[in-house]
């Protein structure tokens, strides 16, 4: 919608950092807002938590809201709240290839 636009300034989006080995396969948040407008939580279809470690140097939320991605503290504490009551809202890792379960196998009785 229009109004999403206007009460996101403060919100910083998203930056894609391209790496030559791997382009766009990284997404950081290189700026975060330290404030959320109210209102906004309501909208988020899912949220990812980056860490500090690894590719990404800033801790963060970032908030999919209407097929766009901002990047938020962590430290907020109503996002924090809100995120407790909302933890379904976590895509789940997708695993790769499915594991083989152990299976005990029985030996028969000679009779």
């Amino acid at each position: 919608s229009a109004g999403l636009g206007l009460t996101l300034t403060r919100v910083i989006k998203c930056n894609k950092k391209e790496f030559s080995l791997f382009p766009e396969a990284f997404n950081c948040c290189t700026k975060i807002s330290e404030e959320i407008p109210k209102g906004i939580l309501r909208r988020v279809e899912r949220f990812e938590i980056q860490k500090h470690d690894g590719l990404c140097h800033l801790h963060a939320v970032i908030l999919h809201i209407e097929g766009r991605k901002f990047c938020v503290s962590p430290r907020i504490k109503r996002l924090k709240k809100w995120m407790k009551k909302n933890k379904h809202k976590i895509p789940r890792k997708k695993h790769h290839g499915r594991k083989q379960r152990r299976t005990k196998i029985l030996k028969k009785k000679k009779e």
